[in-house]
């Protein structure tokens, strides 16, 4: 059994005004992690993280696994939307992942990503982690790590990277997103909030990171838990919270929510 990751974090986005911080701090810290599970882990930080790049990673990456073997997909950055063209989204809207060169080369869209997912091998093991808006109550969480400070939205809303002749003919500015990556096609979705939310961009104790990413791998050494759906638990007693109003998700079905974590 192979066990290979992919970890993708992107802070610059040149020609837009919506930079980003802990970004690439994240897709390091899940490297890190994964490292140590026994992955061979590969990383697109910023500049190389191109929408070609991605496809291709993404696509290298599936098409080279085996049955029983395990890719873990990691995304930290802007989630965006665009307008459905073919019908499949409920909302008439197509979710997507915000690559380094999304001013000139446009989004990764979630139609995209589940025609790359559909081409493993009968027996691969896909979970995907999403850091980013795309998919509120404000109930409980602790904050004791967070640094002073508002955090930043990773949202990058259409009007920020389209052309303005490509704009649908009805904005909605920083609208959040409904759907999307719950259909890509894997076994598992863990993603950083409801898809009526935000994910935030923000720093604890002096570091920039994704509240998702933080809590979720500071549950992992903290509590030690063995499954997926275990692991969830323990990250929703940190998120949502006062500061942080995201609520994170899972997606898959029970048999993959108890998967062994990272296996």
């Amino acid at each position: 059994m192979n066990k290979k990751a992919l970890c993708i974090g992107i802070n610059d986005y040149p020609g837009t005004q919506n930079d980003l911080s802990g970004c690439v701090n994240d897709a390091n810290d899940w490297a890190a992690e994964l490292t140590t599970r026994g992955f061979t882990v590969h990383k697109l930080l910023d500049a190389l993280a191109t929408r070609a790049a991605m496809i291709a990673a993404i696509g290298g990456l599936i098409d080279g696994a085996a049955k029983g073997d395990s890719l873990i997909f990691t995304y930290s950055g802007h989630g965006t939307w665009v307008p459905d063209t073919n019908g499949d989204e409920p909302d008439a809207r197509d979710e997507a992942l915000c690559p380094y060169d999304l001013a000139s080369k446009g989004a990764l869209l979630d139609d995209d990503i589940h025609a790359l997912f559909t081409r493993r091998a009968a027996g691969v093991r896909i979970v995907l982690i999403s850091d980013s808006c795309h998919s509120g109550s404000v109930t409980r969480g602790s904050e004791e790590d967070l640094d002073p400070g508002v955090p930043r939205v990773r949202f990058m809303p259409p009007e920020a990277w389209m052309p303005k002749d490509q704009l649908p003919a009805a904005r909605v500015s920083a609208t959040p997103l409904r759907g999307g990556l719950t259909r890509s096609g894997g076994d598992l979705l863990l993603a950083g909030c409801l898809d009526t939310e935000y994910s935030y961009d923000t720093s604890f104790k002096g570091r920039p990171n994704g509240a998702f990413t933080y809590y979720a791998l500071k549950a992992l050494h903290d509590a030690k838990p063995a499954t997926y759906e275990t692991w969830f638990t323990k990250i929703r007693a940190y998120l949502p919270s006062t500061r942080l109003p995201q609520s994170p998700q899972i997606f898959g079905t029970r048999t993959a929510r108890r998967f062994k974590i990272f296996e």
